[in-house]
C-alpha cells in the first residue's frame, strides 16, 4: 500500500507542474459524453501515455486525455475516457485517477457514465440523477490492506451522493427546462450486457438503471472524504425491457443524441457550484 501511495503522489507531482492551478471540480465523462470537454476554455490536454503511472484506456468512446480548464470561470479537470473494470484492470486501477484528484487537492467530483434503463417510465436519451447505488456482487476497491493516508478503514456510504449536490443539480435542471429523472444506479462488472433475469433482479432490488463503472469510483471518493455528484445517461433500456437485443453502437449513438443537454446540464450545475 504504502508503493501505492509512493505512485500515486509521483503522478500528483508530474500533474502540479503541468498545471497553472489546481482544479475546484474533476468530471469523469462516461460513454459518448466526451463533448463536454470542447466547453472547457483555455485547456491544456495530457494525454495519458504522457502521465507517469496512468494505464491506457481500451474502449470506444474513451479517447484517454485529462483536459484542465475552466468552465464557466471555474477552474476544472475533465476525465475525457476511464478505466473499467472488465478491460481487465485491476480494482486499484479503476479508482487510480479519482485518487490522483484528491491528492492534487480536488475535493469535488462529478462522475458520468451511460446506462441502461430499468425504470420502464424511462426512456433512452434521458438523464438521470443518480440518488444511491447497489453493487452488492462487485470487486470492492478498498478491500486489502486500507491506505490510512487516504481514508478510514470503514467509511460510510449513507450519503455517497450529496444531497446538497442533488438539489442543486434538480434546480439547474429546472432552470433549463430539462426533465431530470432521480434514481437507483447498479452497478455491474460487464462486459456482457446483463441477462433479463438478472434485470429483473436488479428491479426487484431497486435498481432504476444499470452500467459497467461509476461506483469504484464513488466509493474511492467517498472513502477519501469528496463531495460527490452522479449523473447517468440512459442510452438504451436495459435487457428483457424492450424486445431487441443490446449493443454498444446504440449507447454511443445516443450519447451523441443527448450531448447538447448533458453539456448544459453540467455546465449550469458547474457554474452554481456551492
Amino acid at each position: 500500500m504504502k508503493e501505492m501511495l509512493k505512485k500515486i503522489d509521483q503522478t500528483v507531482d508530474f500533474l502540479k507542474s503541468r498545471i497553472d492551478c489546481t482544479p475546484e471540480i474533476a468530471i469523469i465523462l462516461g460513454s459518448g459524453l466526451g463533448k463536454l470537454a470542447e466547453v472547457i476554455k483555455d485547456a491544456k490536454v495530457i494525454p495519458y501515455g504522457e502521465i507517469p503511472n496512468f494505464p491506457e484506456t481500451t474502449v470506444i468512446g474513451h479517447e484517454g486525455k485529462l483536459i484542465f480548464g475552466k468552465v464557466r470561470n471555474r477552474n476544472v479537470v475533465a476525465m475525457k475516457g476511464r478505466f473499467h473494470y472488465y478491460e481487465g484492470n485491476d480494482i486499484d486501477t479503476v479508482v487510480y485517477p479519482v485518487r490522483v484528484f484528491k491528492r492534487l487537492g480536488i475535493g469535488n467530483l462529478i462522475v458520468t457514465n451511460a446506462a441502461g434503463g430499468i425504470n420502464t417510465s424511462f426512456k433512452p436519451g434521458d438523464l438521470m440523477l443518480i440518488t444511491d447505488h447497489i453493487s452488492l456482487f462487485c470487486e470492492n476497491p478498498l478491500r486489502g490492506e486500507n491506505i490510512d493516508e487516504l481514508g478510514p478503514r470503514f467509511p460510510d456510504m449513507t450519503m455517497a451522493y450529496d444531497r446538497d449536490l442533488q438539489k442543486l443539480a434538480l434546480e439547474s435542471a429546472a432552470r433549463l427546462g430539462i426533465d431530470l429523472k432521480t434514481g437507483v444506479y447498479s452497478y455491474c462488472k460487464g462486459p456482457s450486457y446483463e441477462s433479463p433475469a438478472e434485470i429483473r433482479a436488479l428491479r426487484n432490488l431497486g435498481a432504476d438503471a444499470v452500467g459497467m463503472s461509476t461506483v469504484p469510483e464513488t466509493i474511492a471518493a467517498r472513502h477519501m472524504g469528496m463531495r460527490i455528484l452522479g449523473i447517468s445517461c440512459i442510452t438504451n433500456m436495459a435487457a428483457g425491457i424492450l424486445d431487441k437485443p443490446l449493443n454498444h453502437e446504440e449507447v454511443m449513438e445516443t450519447g451523441k443524441l443527448v450531448e447538447k443537454k448533458f453539456t448544459e446540464l453540467v455546465s449550469e450545475i458547474i457554474d452554481n457550484w456551492r
